[in-house]
């Protein structure tokens, strides 16, 4: 039996070998590969455990030409073949290299239409229609995707180009869903919502997202009562369709209005996961309105999971609905309250974990930051991004610095982070030599880098490292607003007036009152009084608000010119004209005004008629005042104040000893100099920064 079991199993295996032999021969009719004797196989032994093994032993790969034929490799060959290179030019398009996607596209020999698609996807992306449309016209076949993505091109550009999606969408031989999608989402962002409803009703048959374009389009264009007009009538929701009513309700101010539906749509639904975004939008909103209190009571009706997995599609509280109650108390200041959820939640997340250490670093409580920093399983940039520029907030440069170099990967808020830190402490140096390096290690400023640097320059006065940085603002970026008032400003304290005003001048009708105060402090600062205040002439004539600072600046400017009269009215014009309370600041520009025309009784009267308490900036005033029209008594008051205010500082002392010394009163000179040595005051030295062109 086991004899009889082994020769049939021989004999079988035999016959396979025959047929697996005869199988590879295969005859080419027409380019076709026919194998015959494969089927007559498969017919004979369509289960033979052998089958396999063998055919894939003794089959040969597939030729690239049969025989003595000259036709070309079979299709689904070279769909392979395209396989990898439309990979490369996906990816390269997905990661904004089009350049290169581009020429890899002009080497490849042959294309098919993914090729095309998506090469036009990139320069869709990058709204270069232009190309797009050259590519598209090229195209030896389309399909339905090719026209969608130039459909969906130029209904992105809007405008006037929204036109030439419509008549693409016209000429398309077939469309399909998108394609109607795509044109109702155009009309509907560009404000046509009757258009779009045209092409609405025209639909043979609308799909959810047809719906959700509409309740949207209507959300965007403020007609909040035709979009839920809409979605009452929707036919089928999804996930998306009450999310996006609510979301655009929020973003119309009725945040009643989405409560209300909501509740409504839980009722219907009552344990459905769907509902949870919408709940998670609407605690965001309530948040972002201040109403911390409502959002709570939102929360509290989520319920916590019971044991469920996770993944179950029930209604329940998530990562993320903890995390938006937690940003609403953290927007409103209520770090205690942020802290007690964040203590209750059983997981975190990073947005958890650096959503409460923001919170604590707007507080300064950079103690507490610290802590959870050091708690934290994984920081990340965004986390130690915040540390930085809480700390060098909180003046604790050396510890800011210390963490900007342990930080495993540093983006450019890092560097723009650190950079502001050095300038908004005065060291205006350690801020030089950071970018320096900054840009020795390939990273490419952005205008918050290039605004903080020029804010350095100004700062110490550094024309010609303010003038390599506007070259550089030149190079790098299109300068906005801030770049050229800063640019202003920068010229402006370096004494470089004609540059600021030709800046000043180019911006025209960009011009906001911050251009207006840096150009009139400029001129202020460098004595220019009559270019100062013909500024401001020419300023409220155009009207524009002036605010508290332009009113330091033109006070500074009669000041310079002895302007006594126009002083005092444009001091009174803040509060009569412009509804501008002046602060302590204008009291000691006015004090400045009138004791510098030696009108000392009227400069001590503003100083008792203050509603606040006078500080150095108003007894410095009128002690130089005072010295400068030898009233020694007066001074001696001045100086006084000036020594409760500043006991470490020495010019009071010294400015007193110099004006006893000149009017002859030795003994009271005596009695400054015992008075220094008995509180250890020391007089400072003076020091000047020196611009060598290549460091400061």
């Amino acid at each position: 039996m086991s004899c009889f079991r082994w020769n049939r199993r021989n004999q079988t295996s035999t016959s396979m070998v025959n047929l697996a032999s005869r199988w590879r021969t295969i005859r080419c009719l027409n380019g076709n590969i026919v194998m015959r004797r494969q089927r007559h196989y498969d017919h004979h032994h369509p289960h033979h455990p052998l089958r396999r093994s063998i055919l894939k032993k003794l089959s040969p790969p597939l030729p690239h030409q049969c025989f003595g034929s000259t036709s070309q490799r079979p299709q689904y060959s070279e769909a392979v073949n395209l396989f990898t290179p439309n990979k490369r030019i996906s990816n390269l398009v997905r990661n904004g290299q089009i350049s290169e996607a581009r020429a890899l596209f002009d080497e490849m020999p042959h294309r098919n239409i993914v090729t095309w698609n998506s090469m036009i996807t990139g320069y869709v992306r990058r709204r270069e229609m232009a190309k797009a449309q050259k590519l598209f016209d090229e195209m030896p076949d389309r399909d339905v995707v090719s026209w969608n993505l130039m459909i969906l091109g130029y209904v992105s550009c809007g405008g006037r180009w929204l036109e030439e999606g419509r008549r693409m969408f016209d000429e398309m031989p077939q469309r399909d869903s998108v394609s109607w999608n795509t044109m109702i989402s155009g009309y509907a962002r560009n404000g046509r919502m009757d258009e779009a409803l045209r092409l609405f009703d025209g639909m043979q048959e609308q799909n959810v997202v047809s719906w959700n374009a509409m309740v949207t389009g209507f959300l965007q264009n403020g007609d909040v009562e035709r979009a839920i007009e809409f979605f009452m009538r929707m036919p089928k929701k999804d996930s998306a369709s009450l999310s996006a009513l609510v979301s655009g309700l929020i973003q119309n101010g009725e945040l009643d209005e989405a409560k209300n539906i909501l509740l409504k749509s839980r009722r219907k639904d009552d344990d459905s996961g769907d509902m949870i975004n919408a709940y998670n939008i609407l605690v965001a909103g309530y948040g972002q309105n201040g109403r911390v209190d409502e959002a709570r009571d939102l929360f509290d009706q989520i319920p916590l999971y019971n044991g469920e997995e996770k993944d179950s599609g029930k209604f329940r509280r998530n990562l993320v609905s903890w995390n938006s109650m937690i940003m609403c108390y953290v927007r409103a200041g209520d770090v205690f309250s942020a802290r007690v959820l964040f203590d209750q939640m059983k997981e975190h997340d990073n947005i958890s974990w650096n959503t409460m250490i923001s919170g604590y670093v707007h507080m300064s409580d950079m103690d507490q930051a610290w802590i959870l920093f050091q708690e934290m399983p994984n920081p990340d940039t965004l986390t130690w991004n915040s540390m930085i520029s809480g700390f060098a907030q909180k003046d604790n440069l050396e510890l800011a610095r210390t963490l900007f170099e342990r930080m495993p990967q540093k983006n450019l808020v890092s560097w723009n982070s650190m950079i502001a830190g050095y300038e908004n402490n005065g060291d205006y140096k350690g801020a030089t030599e950071l970018y320096r390096q900054m840009l020795l290690q390939g990273e490419k400023p952005d205008r918050h880098t290039l605004s903080s640097v020029l804010s350095v320059c100004s700062g110490f006065a550094a024309l010609h490292l303010g003038m390599q940085i506007h070259q550089q603002v030149t190079k790098t970026v299109i300068p906005d607003i801030p770049i050229n008032n800063s640019l202003i400003t920068m010229y402006s304290r370096c004494g470089a007036i004609t540059e600021a005003r030709t800046i000043f001048d180019e911006v025209k009708l960009q011009k906001e009152v911050i251009s207006w105060n840096a150009m009139i402090g400029g001129y202020a600062f460098h004595g220019f009084a009559a270019e100062a205040l013909e500024l401001f002439e020419l300023m409220k004539r155009l009207k524009v608000q002036p605010t508290y600072i332009t009113f330091i600046s033109v006070l500074n400017a009669c000041a310079h010119a002895g302007l006594v009269k126009e002083g005092r009215i444009h001091f009174k014009s803040m509060a009569c004209e412009f509804g501008i309370e002046p602060r302590i600041e204008h009291f000691a520009s006015l004090v400045d005004i009138v004791g510098r025309h030696g009108q000392l009784e009227e400069a001590m009267d503003l100083i008792n008629s203050m509603p606040f308490q006078p500080d150095k900036a108003v007894w410095g005033a009128l002690l130089g005042a005072c010295r400068v029209h030898n009233n020694v008594e007066m001074a001696r008051v001045a100086a006084e104040a000036l020594m409760k205010l500043e006991p470490e500082s020495s010019a009071p002392y010294v400015l007193l000893h110099n004006m006893y010394a000149d009017a002859g009163q030795w003994d009271n000179a005596t009695e400054m100099r015992m008075m220094m040595e008995r509180n250890n005051i020391r007089k400072q030295p003076g020091y000047s920064w020196v611009d060598s062109s290549r460091s400061i």
